[in-house]
């Protein structure tokens, strides 16, 4: 993680966009685009998760009035190249997210923490990304390999974070991102 010291109290990470995409039906992965826009409120404009309630389908057999916290989901290029080299050969958006980053570490991000990516959007961390069935049809044995058990004994989920849009605005690869942390003391991201 680049971390810069800015405030006595905040700290600022930076980092980079790879890859951004999207998907107007509920497909498992999503197809790249050159450029995506974030609509505040709301999510990535034209994609089937975009709503201020829940948009995954699980979330809406439970209860379809639930606030969306699952309005952009972001995955670390450096989980892919991790997969690679374990013999699973993914992609940007192959696994459903619409940002793809380098730089930043987003698993250890605390929950609250604004993304400012490119020159007008905002995101706040929500949490984790639960890996679901999904990602074993996509690639026998994917799951797997993004969760792990922590020292202490817990659930390690590797599959990315989500995220809630504050201000829209367009976001392109090679768009800059910066981490601002929230004060302390900070929540640690659970599944969402």
């Amino acid at each position: 993680m680049n971390v810069v010291q800015r405030e006595a109290d905040q700290q600022v990470v930076r980092g980079l966009v790879t890859a951004v995409s999207r998907s107007e039906g509920h497909t498992f992965s999503k197809r790249s685009e050159e450029q995506i826009r974030l609509v505040a409120g709301l999510g990535v404009e034209g994609d089937a998760h975009q709503g201020a309630t829940v948009k995954h389908r699980s979330r809406v057999a439970q209860d379809p009035t639930q606030p969306n916290l699952r309005q952009v989901h972001l995955i670390h290029a450096e989980l892919h190249d991790e997969l690679r080299a374990k013999g699973y050969p993914v992609g940007a958006g192959e696994m459903g997210e619409n940002v793809t980053t380098r730089g930043i570490d987003l698993l250890g991000l605390p929950a609250g923490t604004l993304l400012r990516i490119g020159s007008e959007a905002v995101i706040e961390v929500t949490g984790l990304r639960n890996p679901c069935p999904q990602l074993d049809r996509f690639m026998p044995g994917l799951k797997n390999q993004v969760l792990e058990q922590g020292p202490d004994g817990s659930l390690v989920r590797k599959a990315g974070i989500m995220a809630v849009v504050l201000a829209g605005g367009p976001i392109r690869p090679g768009d800059a991102i910066t981490a601002e942390l929230p004060p302390p003391p900070h929540r640690p991201l659970d599944r969402v």
